[in-house]
């Protein structure tokens, strides 16, 4: 293979990971049209087409899906064995990036990664929030963060977070016009806010459990939303009731501010866990990242 085609193959698979010559052209700091005129080069040099383009869409032909799927994860450990050079360095530099969704952003990584960054001004994170079941090795990020039990047994898991508790809450303006659910089978004849979940383009169902006994409940009201803070928001605002974190309603409750109601259905359950792949090197500076969120009781 020649030299240059090296070059290509990685613009080639920033395009093809990211379904976006704009997005592509980003992360690789070149011009749209310069990394188009690359990846024609290529094509043209391997007598293949290995993008489909449209006007709102790239995607892989199946020539292109082979190449990446043969070739991308040996340009990644390339890439990850490069980073962990960095631990010749005297001080550990890189970029780490991690998907989350916001609530465990704001409440869990930015109080421990406010600690952990000015003593290591070489080392760069990135936090992306998604409520998604993100493939963190499709998407090249270093980390994810789901609850326990949602963690992969192929992944190595940390504990980052307690145990948790959901809790169903509404404003008293909102009981001062129906009365509170006595059950979950009530939840039916309630305005509840709903969360949207991009995996599957659905609605979240409440999950409860009680003496051994799980349920999810398909719950319908006047607002949807994709973020945990606008619905608790809403409920504050008396819109309805609200399935959220219990730490982030149990001040609102202790204030008076919000109502909780079925709390004997919500047990609790394991918390926030930063996962990662077994295969993956970790840096120095990961690795006192992970040490810096690892959660200690």
């Amino acid at each position: 293979m020649q030299r240059e085609n090296f070059n290509d193959i990685l613009a080639f698979l920033a395009v093809a990971r990211e379904r976006s010559f704009t997005r592509a052209a980003a992360r690789l700091g070149v011009s749209q049209s310069a990394l188009s005129h690359t990846i024609t080069g290529l094509e043209a040099r391997l007598g293949l087409r290995l993008l489909t383009r449209t006007t709102r869409s790239v995607s892989p032909t199946e020539a292109g899906e082979r190449l990446l799927l043969a070739v991308g994860h040996r340009f990644e450990e390339i890439e990850a064995e490069l980073e962990a050079l960095s631990e010749l360095r005297e001080k550990p530099a890189g970029m780490i990036r991690i998907t989350a969704i916001d609530y465990v952003a704001d409440t869990i990584l930015l109080p421990k990664i406010a600690k952990f960054l000015p003593q290591y001004p070489d080392i760069k994170v990135e936090i992306i929030v998604d409520y998604g079941l993100t493939d963190i090795v499709a998407e090249r990020y270093d980390a994810g963060v789901r609850s326990g039990e949602q963690v992969a047994k192929d992944m190595i898991a940390v504990r980052i977070g307690p145990d948790m508790r959901m809790a169903v809450v509404g404003a008293p303006s909102y009981f001062a016009k129906r009365s509170a659910p006595k059950k979950t089978q009530d939840l039916t004849d309630h305005n509840c806010i709903n969360l949207r979940l991009p995996t599957y383009g659905g609605l979240y169902a409440w999950e409860f459990e009680k003496v051994g006994r799980e349920l999810k409940v398909r719950v319908d009201g006047q607002l949807v939303f994709n973020g945990t803070v606008q619905m608790l928001n809403a409920a504050l605002a008396g819109f309805g009731l609200a399935y959220v974190p219990e730490d982030l309603a149990q001040p609102h409750v202790a204030a008076g501010r919000l109502k909780r109601v079925l709390e004997d259905w919500c047990p609790p359950f394991p918390g926030y866990h930063l996962y990662y792949p077994s295969r993956r090197h970790s840096s120095p500076a990961f690795a006192l990242l992970i040490d810096a969120l690892r959660y200690r009781s």
